[in-house]
């Protein structure tokens, strides 16, 4: 096991989101958290997220890029942690080539190729997302948030990214609102409605009609 909630109560800011939560991830699991707005995927995308932070990556809903760095300054902060302080600047400056490859590389897979050198802030929302993505998966860690990381992708783009981040992780917990990319490429739903976990099972049990209902009632 490697997330869990027994008889939690879960938070935004003073208002309950979800009283009464009881959940188990094991490691090597890809699930989706999928739910009518405000229904409190974040908040628990979240709380789930900052049990293992220091081991895991985070796409933010915000994407908290900065945006007058270039692409490339923006995807290698996914490892500042990792060096020091004076290391970090002299490659934000001059990039070190093996970074600048490896970013590059992970740029290319992400549709972003040529755009390295380019401010953040003069891309569009997809881009920008897919930057957000960049970094994330720059970390190389085991397990990945994503608090819709795809939504402003179209659906064939989204899925492709999406099968790409979940295969550099061995472990995954992604909020979506799109219900047909988590049958398509997670191996778990968790749906949530009116402050609780209304769904929670293999996407081989799920039929779409299923999901469909849960968001209808």
């Amino acid at each position: 096991m490697l997330l869990s909630f027994s008889n939690h109560k879960l938070a935004y800011g003073s208002r309950i989101v979800l009283p009464n939560i009881t959940l188990r991830i094991n490691a090597g699991e890809k699930v989706a958290l999928v739910g009518p707005s405000g229904a409190g995927k974040s908040t628990l995308l979240n709380a789930l997220y900052h049990q293992v932070a220091e081991q895991a990556a985070l796409c933010p809903q915000d994407y908290g890029l900065v945006g007058i760095l270039s692409v490339y300054n923006n995807i290698y902060m996914g490892q500042l942690e990792r060096h020091s302080a004076l290391y970090n600047l002299w490659n934000l400056i001059r990039p070190i080539p093996s970074h600048r490859q490896l970013v590059a590389n992970l740029a290319a897979e992400l549709g972003l190729e040529g755009l390295l050198d380019r401010s953040v802030d003069s891309l569009s929302g997809g881009q920008r997302q897919r930057v957000a993505l960049g970094r994330a998966m720059y970390r190389q860690q085991a397990t990945f948030f994503g608090d819709e990381p795809v939504s402003s992708l179209d659906p064939l783009q989204g899925k492709l990214i999406l099968q790409s981040v979940l295969s550099r992780h061995q472990t995954a917990v992604v909020a979506l609102h799109n219900r047909h990319l988590a049958l398509e490429v997670f191996d778990r739903v968790i749906g949530i409605k009116d402050g609780a976990i209304i769904i929670d099972c293999p996407v081989s049990e799920l039929e779409p009609q299923q999901l469909e209902g849960f968001y209808a009632r």
